[in-house]
Order: C-alpha cells, then sequence, then structure tokens
C-alpha cells in the first residue's frame, strides 16, 4: 500500500457500524416483537431493538449471530440481513450506520432465555411502544420482509414448536397478514406442499376428537426453502 494511498485512508472521517435485530416471535395467539431497554434511550417510554456494535475483527453475520446470543442466549434461529439504514442524523450522539437484520423464534421455546442485562419484554404488533431513533421505519421494512417470504417461502415453521396442528398453523399466518384466511382453502394450500408429516398424536382440548398434530419433514425443508414455492398467494384467499 502506497504513502498516498494510507494518507486518502487516514483523511476520511470514521464511522460506527451497528446491528439491530428486528425480532419476532409469535405466543400461539399474536406476533409479537422483543425489545429492550439498553440505557441509551430518551426516557422512560422509549424502548429499543436487539443491537450492539460491529468489531474490527468480525464480519456481519458473525457479528450479528454474536449480539443476538449475547442479548437472548439464542442460537441457531432463523436470521436474515434486511436493510442498511445510513441517514447523516439518525443516530444523535455519533455518526453510525446501522445495518438491520430480522429473526424469527417460538416464544413460548425462549421467553426464559432472554438476557437479565436488559429489561426486555415482548409487545404485541398492535401495542407496540415508542421506538429509539429509527427503529419504527426497521419494523415496518421487517414485517413487509416477513409477510413477502411467508408468501413465497414455508419461513413461517420457524416461529411455531416441533408439533403444532394446521388450526395453529393458520392462527399463524393470520397473525403475520393480519388478516383471515378462509380454513378449507389454507389447509389444502399447506398439506399440498407435502412438507408436512402427520402424527399419530393430538391435541387435546382443542375439540372433543382433538387435532392432529403435524411437524415438518426437515429434509423437504431444507430442499424446497429457496424454491419459489407460491406457499399463499393472494394471501391465502
Amino acid at each position: 500500500m502506497t504513502q498516498k494511498m494510507v494518507e486518502q485512508y487516514q483523511a476520511q472521517i470514521k464511522c460506527l457500524v451497528a446491528l439491530d435485530s428486528i425480532i419476532f416471535g409469535f405466543d400461539g395467539e399474536e406476533l409479537k416483537l422483543l425489545l429492550v431497554k439498553r440505557g441509551v434511550e430518551d426516557d422512560g417510554s422509549t424502548w429499543s431493538l436487539m443491537g450492539g456494535w460491529l468489531r474490527p475483527d468480525e464480519g456481519l453475520e458473525e457479528a450479528a449471530n454474536r449480539i443476538l446470543f449475547e442479548l437472548t442466549g439464542l442460537t441457531d434461529i432463523y436470521l436474515e440481513q434486511l436493510y442498511t439504514f445510513g441517514a447523516p442524523h439518525r443516530d444523535r450522539v455519533e455518526r453510525t450506520v446501522a445495518v438491520s437484520y430480522f429473526a424469527l423464534i417460538n416464544v413460548t421455546d425462549y421467553q426464559e432465555r432472554v438476557s437479565h442485562t436488559y429489561e426486555a419484554h415482548w409487545f404485541s404488533m398492535h401495542e407496540l411502544p415508542r421506538l429509539l431513533f429509527d427503529h419504527g421505519q426497521m419494523v415496518e421494512q421487517a414485517i413487509e420482509r416477513l409477510r413477502y417470504k411467508a408468501s413465497q417461502h414455508p419461513i413461517g415453521f420457524e416461529l411455531l414448536p416441533e408439533k403444532f396442528t394446521i388450526p395453529q398453523l393458520q392462527k399463524l399466518y393470520e397473525a403475520i397478514f393480519d388478516a383471515p384466511l378462509d380454513k378449507r382453502n389454507f389447509s389444502r394450500k399447506i398439506l399440498s406442499t407435502n412438507l408436512l408429516e402427520k402424527l399419530d398424536e393430538k391435541q387435546r382440548g382443542y375439540s372433543k376428537k382433538g387435532a392432529y398434530l403435524y411437524k415438518v419433514n426437515e429434509e423437504k425443508y431444507q430442499k424446497q426453502f429457496n424454491t419459489f414455492l407460491n406457499f399463499l398467494p393472494n394471501g391465502g384467499t
């Protein structure tokens, strides 16, 4: 590297890189968002997405997974890069570019593992509090991406427990799209993907006869995940 090139780099203003995760969960009834108080909020009514800083020796994916683990104790979950936010004054403290990700977890499985270092809380997507900086914009883009991906790929299964019923699956997709779905058409389209295995078990308490439980065929799921499935065309109607 020449001295002139070194001087050009040194003359540039340094910029911080933050990584923020929009963490969606499903509690069986509602789609929820995991938010925290990190001590940088303007006041007691402002909440933040989970996030942290990029280290000099890390790639973006590595940093995103590390931060998510540090804040939640979660590993091996669905995490996808969403968008980069770089408005000059988005962070009033320091010039910061934020790379956002969205993650999908099952609330029932992981709610007890959230780090106690920060005040964390699950919020209904219908009752979100005031969010820090441009985090509200990040959430809006994340739900749009989630709905698109859920309509084309079997991404929704990431939000469910290992065993589930078709009515539970329908309730999940109704929560994602925030709209009712026709029961008969939904069941037909879901089963036509051949991604589900029907078990010899029933969920008791749902009805007198009980609803059969299903699980995802992992081999087919991995094979077809990136295939254009037209999973729920036209919102599932």
